[in-house]
């Protein structure tokens, strides 16, 4: 990369910050009275567990961090899907194929709610602000999801994970696990200030249109 390109990519860098600073800072502002709706929502359907969910995800560099989520599927929602892989052949193979279920039983109603209108995805500004995501950038992958990104793994942690991306204005759960990883290596090799501007408003018509959320 040569000095004027070098010079360009650190400015698109800074003001991205710049940009994720600001918006973060107005995510978690929001978080607090819509978390007090929330965490009232829950309770008058008998759910008293915390509304928060962290979960270790893979970052730029491939650093590992704590993402924030409000919780959508029952507390133990992790050994439940160790427990239906187990039993259900054919929803074990849709899990490796896909990594994720089609109509998964661990959502609850409320956070089938939740996530129609991406709502779950908000206390991820946190992660904005503290600076280990980004707003627009790919999916934060699952460590365990490591080995079967295969050859895209080092192209798309050249990048921040984001709240939203590439992957997400093109169809969500739409589209197959492969095609994603395909979507967010051209998103990370082509990176930059006209391509996150047209993806940002574009997750307006996504989240709206509630287009392939699941």
């Amino acid at each position: 990369m040569d000095n004027k390109n070098k010079f360009s990519k650190y400015i698109y860098l800074f003001f991205k910050r710049l940009f994720d600073i600001l918006f973060g800072l107005l995510g978690v502002v929001f978080l607090i009275p819509l978390t007090i709706v929330l965490k009232i929502v829950y309770m008058c359907s008998g759910d008293f567990h915390s509304i928060f969910f962290a979960q270790d995800r893979i970052g730029k560099n491939g650093k590992h961090f704590k993402l924030f989520k409000y919780r959508s599927m029952i507390p133990n929602a992790e050994e439940e899907l160790e427990l239906l892989m187990k039993k259900d052949k054919k929803l074990r193979d849709e899990y490796k194929k896909n990594k994720k279920l089609d109509k998964d039983p661990r959502i609850t109603k409320v956070g089938g709610f939740i996530r129609r209108f991406s709502i779950d995805e908000i206390p991820q500004f946190i992660n904005v602000f503290i600076g280990n995501m980004s707003i627009v950038g790919p999916r934060p992958y699952l460590p365990r999801e490591q080995e079967d990104m295969g050859k895209y793994y080092n192209d798309i942690i050249k990048c921040k994970p984001g709240v939203t991306g590439l992957w997400q204005v093109s169809g969500r759960s739409d589209i197959s696990f492969k095609n994603r990883l395909k979507l967010e290596k051209q998103y990370a090799n082509e990176c930059g200030f006209i391509y996150d501007t047209k993806i940002f408003f574009k997750t307006f018509k996504a989240v709206f249109g509630k287009q392939g959320a699941k």
